[in-house]
Order: C-alpha cells, then structure tokens, then sequence
C-alpha cells in the first residue's frame, strides 16, 4: 500500500514524464519539419546554425527518451538531471530569440523537475529502478 507521498511522487513523476514523452513523440515523425521551424526561428539570434540544427534533431529525441524513463520509472533520478538540463539549453534558447513566453513553462519544468529529484530516493517506490536494485 503506496502512502500519500509515495502516490504523490508517483503521479507528479507520471505527470512531468507525459508533458516530455508527448513533447517528444509528436515531433518526431516530423523530425526534419521541426528542425526546419527551429531554425527558422533562431535565424536571427547570435547562435550559430552548426550549434541549432543539431539541437533541433536531439531535442525530441532527448524530451522522448526521458519521459518514457520517467514513465517508467527507470533511471529515474538520472532522467531527472537530464531533464533539468534539456531545460536549461531551452531556456538559454528562448532568452537568445527574445521569447520571453515560453521561459516560464520552461522555468516550471525545471523546477518540477529539481523538486523531485529532491525526493526521488524516498518516494520513488512504484519504478522499474526498484526492480534493478532487487536483482
């Protein structure tokens, strides 16, 4: 029997793993039109194309690969970090394109995620990581 804690971290573990998994898994089949877009709006910030293509294709890979982590609860905690810093270059994109709208959401997915991480090793006990420990 989960404690409310435990059903806490839980489904805000759930919650911050679907906003990336979705992120991700609708820009991927159109992975090359995204990459486009992004480009597109850096255009005339001071980053160089060579640093913002290659970040347009990593990105949905990177939002994908650690909501499904979250979701499942598998290497939660280094999902975790890798999502604090996925928002991090966000942030530092947004601020260089001026667009100031979207660093609030970015701000509070950082943040969520920093949060949990505070508590992963108490509460994470409905994950895949509880499994890999026992074996």
């Amino acid at each position: 029997m989960l404690t409310s804690f435990q059903w806490s971290f839980l489904l805000a573990r759930l919650a911050i793993g679907m906003s990336m998994f979705g992120h991700g898994l609708v820009r991927i089949p159109k992975l090359h039109g995204f990459s486009n877009w992004m480009l597109g709006q850096f255009q005339k910030s001071i980053l160089p194309n060579a640093i913002v293509e290659p970040f347009s294709y990593i990105l949905p890979v990177a939002e994908f690969s650690i909501g499904l982590l979250l979701l499942l609860g598998l290497f939660t905690r280094q999902a975790l970090i890798a999502g604090s810093f996925v928002m991090i270059a966000l942030i530092f994109g947004s601020s260089m394109i001026e667009e100031w709208g979207a660093i609030p959401s970015q701000l509070f997915h950082a943040a969520y995620f920093s949060i949990l991480l505070c508590f992963v090793h108490s509460y994470n006990v409905f994950a895949l990581d509880n499994l890999i420990k026992k074996t």
